[in-house]
């Protein structure tokens, strides 16, 4: 035995099997020391499980020790001699030549030897490679991952109660909370964890954007700059709630530079400044958006889209007129954006200068067939002109394009109502109602608006 853990077994001949997993290797120096072929032993029951399969392994080996005429070439080692042939007694045990040259008894036990060995690495192999189970919290923070955080609130309250001060609970109760937008609660929490590990960086993460949608800017602006690098890769929106954080607290050039990095244009520059307008904007701060615009045409007088955004304040504050003189300043430096047709039609039509926004309104279709607010305005001209019937083929259209606008079922319930079709028409009447409420709702329901 002494010599045989020193040799250098190497088969020839054997039965090859294609498309094994790594699993069923034999492990240690078993396969590294003594029969080295062993180390391509696979079985493909288990390809892509990665785990060992011992009756594969055994239903290949015996097959291999079973088939006539293999030989195993004992390499000059220890002592022994290089073709020592069938009657080497060094080999012994290990090595007949032939099935026929070997006893019953003895081929008996050699198989068994080798099968008990490789039986043994697997099952050794196995037990090293079975995963540890997951903990109940680890288990809840799975639950969250897979988007169910009412089963994962269920699992960490029973967690909660049993032990309170379980690792990881106070950080996996305040996402479940996050995920349930019940952020008064989840910043409890989150606020625990982060006691407990001040280097928790998913929990900061949360905690910012807990604040961030409670619309409480002031705490949520410090944890966005603690979080720095961290800040773009793991919440893809961060520097958008960052730069509003920094407009809502009055920090306006921390924010035109938070924009600037985020768009890729120098901090100082016109398109820094426009940016920073329309975010001003879209937070209903539009008196003082406009010096922000303002600054980025006196930068750069025919930058695209900032007479546009001037002339959307003009319309916000009902100064269609003033509106329209914007819309045709945009236009001269920018004449193939529907957008800008779109607003144009809507200012002459406040105007109640029909004739003039059709022929806008028809230009933003050419350019933009998909777009439902432009049929919604000429099917309200239509009306205007007593024209059910026309004004009918635009909103139809309209609704094709979106159904859930209820400004356009309103506008077809009228069309419907004049033509004499009253029950589609209350149909569509009721159907605007609902929609218009469940906007109310979610529009109060809504805190700070993300893109």
């Amino acid at each position: 035995m002494k010599h045989f853990m020193n040799v250098d077994f190497k088969r020839r001949d054997l039965p090859r099997q294609p498309n094994f997993c790594s699993g069923c290797n034999v492990r240690g120096a078993l396969s590294t020391r003594l029969i080295s072929w062993l180390t391509v032993l696979q079985c493909q029951k288990s390809a892509r499980k990665d785990q060992p399969c011992t009756t594969g392994f055994v239903n290949w080996f015996m097959k291999s020790m079973s088939s006539a005429g293999e030989r195993i070439i004992v390499p000059e080692r220890a002592g022994i001699e290089k073709g020592a042939g069938r009657n080497s007694e060094n080999l012994g045990f290990f090595s007949p030549r032939s099935r026929h040259s070997v006893s019953p008894r003895r081929y008996f036990f050699r198989s068994a030897f080798f099968t008990l060995l490789a039986l043994g690495a697997a099952l050794g192999f196995a037990q090293e490679s079975a995963p540890a189970p997951e903990s109940p919290v680890d288990q809840a923070g799975t639950l969250l991952n897979q988007g169910k955080p009412r089963e994962a609130l269920s699992l960490l309250t029973q967690i909660s109660e049993q032990d309170p001060k379980a690792t990881g609970l106070e950080g996996k109760l305040g996402k479940a909370y996050f995920q349930l937008r019940q952020f008064p609660q989840a910043t409890l929490h989150l606020k625990n964890a982060l006691q407990q590990n001040a280097g928790d960086l998913e929990s900061t993460e949360l905690l910012a954007l807990s604040f961030y949608y409670a619309g409480n800017c002031r705490e949520a602006l410090p944890l966005l700059e603690k979080l720095g690098p961290h800040l773009s890769g793991n919440i893809p929106e961060a520097p958008y709630v960052l730069s509003i954080c920094y407009v809502m607290t009055d920090q306006l050039h921390n924010a035109r530079k938070a924009l600037a990095q985020m768009f890729y244009v120098p901090p100082d520059s016109a398109m820094a400044y426009l940016t920073l307008g329309k975010l001003m904007v879209r937070q209903h701060m539009v008196q003082a958006a406009v010096p922000q615009i303002d600054t980025a045409l006196r930068l750069e007088p025919r930058l695209v889209m900032a007479h546009f955004l001037l002339g959307e304040i003009d319309l916000y504050q009902s100064n269609p007129q003033g509106a329209i003189a914007e819309f045709q300043k945009e236009l001269a430096v920018n004449p193939t954006v529907w957008l800008v047709y779109w607003r144009l039609g809507d200012s002459y039509m406040r105007l109640a200068k029909y004739d003039d926004a059709e022929s806008v309104l028809k230009k933003a279709i050419w350019l933009n067939e998909a777009s439902p607010g432009a049929f919604i305005l000429l099917g309200e001209i239509a009306l205007k002109k007593n024209d059910p019937a026309l004004a009918s083929g635009f909103l139809e259209r309209a609704l094709a394009l979106d159904p859930q606008n209820f400004d356009a079922h309103y506008a077809l319930a009228t069309a419907y109502k004049a033509l004499g079709r009253d029950t589609e028409a209350n149909q569509h009447f009721e159907m605007s109602k609902t929609l218009r409420n469940e906007k109310h709702d979610s529009e109060n329901d809504k805190l700070l608006p993300l893109p």
